[in-house]
């Protein structure tokens, strides 16, 4: 994983350090609580959420227990 986070974040030219094991907490969460494809889609909005200044931590703790609160499909 860390060979591919580095190798996109020269391709993009960025130089930031990430916490890969949170953001794959929140994927998964997003994924079993409401349905696959909402993994990549809530990773992205956390990245803008970051991007515009939310702490990393915080705002997966927040997307944690919307998943968790999340209803139960049938």
């Amino acid at each position: 994983m860390k060979s591919w986070v580095d190798s996109i974040q020269k391709e993009l030219g960025l130089n930031v350090t990430i916490d890969v094991d949170s953001i794959l907490d929140v994927a998964r969460d997003a994924a079993h609580a409401v349905e696959r494809p909402a993994a990549p889609v809530t990773t992205y909005l956390l990245g803008i959420a970051v991007a515009n200044g939310h702490d990393l931590h915080e705002a997966c703790d927040k997307i944690a227990a919307l998943a968790k609160a999340w209803p139960k499909s049938e």
